[in-house]
């Protein structure tokens, strides 16, 4: 049997069990924050551990996202949150920069690690280089092609777990910093109002709106489609990704429910049998009943595909 993990997003506790209880083998929640008693505005370090307890009873797990770009004052901070998340048994911690990786090595010398994509691993050097410092996983890239997995997998060590999103949410940029609240504020003292939603325009494409999505770690610009790959799950698979990730920052519990259910049955049936595994016109049929957003196979294919035509 392949050995495949089919990840999400989990922004709350309630979101944790829907998904587990979907099909998701493993959850990511972000880490918003070094505080002692919350890890994001949605997820208390209570709850946190709520949440993996119920997935160690099932036999799954939880990942912590430490996205924040630390200043030197943090590190201390770091350090006493590092050692939280160790206590109430946290599975591995996903980590963006070289600073965080060496701190959690001093830390936790024994706590499994994974560099996400805010690492930008763009190729097989970069995975074999955090690979050498003891990371088991890196996500890749958005930006790259099953060509370019394929190579990765193949120059890297057999051992390193390859993760690659499969559907969600297409981060364009990053800013280690609140930027769309830190212009405004520069502009009249407006500030940044969680509760007003913001969207970028390009001039010459109206009607395309890229949603921006801001933490305490920075502002997210994200692309004005869906990713959704679920037509080339087999494909996926046999480059050499181990891991499927759905990414679900600004959806609903409800709708990563429904994701989660549909990609775990795609799967299924290409573990149950690969040679006549079939694509469902249902499935993709399925996904655009349960949000309004278009679908696109983003930068995997040589040729994108556009499941709205």
């Amino acid at each position: 049997m392949l050995n495949l993990e089919l990840s999400s997003f989990a922004k709350d506790l309630d979101g944790l069990k829907r998904v587990l209880e979907s099909g998701a083998d493993s959850v990511y929640i972000g880490g918003e924050t070094f505080g002692m008693d919350t890890i994001s505005k949605n997820f208390s370090i209570e709850d946190l551990q709520k949440g993996i307890e119920f997935a160690h009873e099932r036999n799954k797990k939880v990942y912590v996202t430490i996205s924040l770009l630390p200043h030197n004052n943090d590190f201390v901070k770091l350090e006493e949150y590092l050692l939280k998340l160790n206590e109430i048994n946290v599975d591995a911690l996903i980590l963006c920069e070289p600073g965080t990786l060496e701190i959690v090595r001093k830390v936790l010398p024994d706590m499994k690690v994974h560099m996400g994509s805010q690492a930008n691993i763009y190729n097989y050097e970069t995975a074999k280089f955090y690979y050498d410092l003891g990371v088991k996983r890196v996500v890749i890239a958005k930006e790259l092609g099953l060509k370019d997995i394929i190579d990765i997998r193949k120059n890297a060590p057999l051992d390193l777990e390859i993760e690659a999103y499969i559907h969600g949410g297409m981060i364009m940029s990053y800013s280690g910093r609140r930027l769309l609240s830190n212009y405004m504020s520069s502009k009249g003292g407006v500030q940044y109002d969680e509760k007003k939603h913001y969207n970028l325009v390009e001039e010459k494409r109206p009607g395309q709106y890229c949603p921006i999505y801001e933490d305490e770690g920075g502002t997210f610009f994200y692309a004005a489609k869906d990713l959704c790959m679920i037509e080339f799950i087999p494909e996926l698979i046999k480059s050499g990704v181990t891991t499927l990730s759905v990414e679900g920052h600004m959806k609903s519990n409800e709708y990563l429910e429904k994701v989660i259910k549909i990609y775990r049955k795609a799967i299924d049936e290409f573990i149950k049998n690969q040679d006549e595994w079939k694509f469902n016109q249902d499935w993709i049929k399925e996904l655009q009943s349960i949000d309004h957003r278009e679908l696109t196979t983003g930068f995997y294919l040589e040729e994108n595909i556009d499941y709205n035509k």
